[in-house]
């Protein structure tokens, strides 16, 4: 067996709540660490199809001596809703889980967000943990607490608040990641390099020009720093009131990519990328930024591979349609997070319908 290797462990601390981040490799065939971070007698694991052959077994081994069930979930965005939500209700239900059970998440985002809501609502709450298995759901969708299940009109508009026990980061569940998921988390490291600027996106830049892969050399260090950045942002603001609505950079334009193709069409990563080189447009049609740097933007988007550009044929009037469900509207004004440079980046209230249309036009591809 591999031996176990620890990378770095950051604590998350609210008030109230504690709990530890942990990057590591090997981390999820060490039964005592998983035994450490889950002390209940009574656990149920929530993984995908894709994910269960790969390290369901894993897990399971390491609670064999106690009440362990499993729900096997559907792959893909648009399975995060009501249906299977209810599937994680009935085996818990079925299975007599008691309030003082621990559900564990192992699998991406969708995995993540759907089991923390169940956790959150289950007898009022009970305890979970996350497994994060994808580059985007290491260093953002597991980190600070966000659950959510979509709806077909709109995603992630039926959620809460609700931290984890702790997060386990192995880097070995990235080996097995196809090329296209590792691309679309890219899109969340290039979200932070604009927000905090200064070295970490000096180092990014040059990750990426190198071809960053799961193989990487660099590629423990940046993870770090992106839950350290996260982390930041969470305990300066863990319910979004202010601050943390920063990392929405780019998610009004991608959510609304997403509920218009019906989750089908774009990974998440690959609807931010979309939305960063959005929200650069806008930035530069407001007059924040020049158009250098929406190609240095650009450019990070070629390097790591991902789509910036909207589609032709897209209908731009529904797209706009759709920003108008963004969970961003404070009193009836749809606010969007602009750049006016990397690691200045502000949310702008009132963006005239010009503006925002000009955008979306220069946007689309072939403009």
């Amino acid at each position: 067996m591999a031996k176990y290797e620890g990378f770095a462990q950051i604590d998350v601390s609210l008030p109230g709540h504690q709990y530890p981040i942990i990057v590591c490799r090997n981390g999820l065939t060490e039964s005592a660490l998983l035994r450490k971070i889950v002390s209940s007698q009574q656990v149920l694991i929530v993984t995908n199809k894709t994910i269960a052959p790969l390290y369901l077994s894993s897990i399971e081994n390491a609670f064999s001596d106690i009440q362990c069930d499993v729900v096997i979930l559907l792959d893909g965005e648009e399975y995060k809703n009501q249906q299977s939500l209810d599937k994680i209700y009935a085996a818990l239900i079925t299975n007599r889980h008691h309030r003082d059970t621990t559900l564990i998440a192992l699998g991406g985002g969708v995995i993540g967000d759907i089991t923390g809501f169940a956790a959150a609502t289950y007898q009022r709450g009970v305890g979970f943990v996350q497994i994060p298995t994808t580059l985007l759901a290491q260093i953002d969708a597991s980190v600070g607490g966000k659950t959510a299940i979509n709806h077909p009109q709109a995603k992630n508009m039926i959620g809460c608040f609700y931290q984890p026990q702790a997060v386990l980061i192995d880097l070995n569940t990235l080996t097995t990641l196809p090329d296209r998921e590792f691309r679309a988390g890219l899109a969340e490291m290039i979200k932070y390099g604009l927000l905090v600027g200064g070295s970490f996106l000096d180092k990014l830049t040059v990750a990426l020009q190198q071809g960053l892969n799961a193989n990487s050399q660099s590629l423990p260090e940046l993870i770090e720093d992106c839950c350290r950045i996260k982390v930041k942002f969470v305990e300066s603001d863990e319910k979004e009131q202010d601050q943390r609505a920063l990392l929405n950079l780019g998610h009004t334009f991608a959510h609304a990519l997403e509920t218009y193709t019906h989750y089908q069409q774009w990974l998440h990563g690959e609807a931010v990328a979309i939305g960063l080189y959005c929200a650069a447009k806008l930035s530069y049609e407001m007059g924040l930024i020049k158009s250098e740097l929406v190609s240095q933007i650009e450019e990070l988007l070629k390097y790591a591979g991902l789509p910036h550009k909207i589609p032709i044929g897209t209908q731009l009037d529904e797209l706009r349609k759709l920003m108008g469900l963004d969970k961003k509207i404070k009193n009836n004004s749809l606010r969007f997070v602009v750049i006016k440079k990397p690691g200045d980046c502000y949310l702008a209230t009132g963006v005239t319908e010009d503006c925002l249309h000009n955008t979306l036009i220069t946007s689309v591809e072939g403009e």
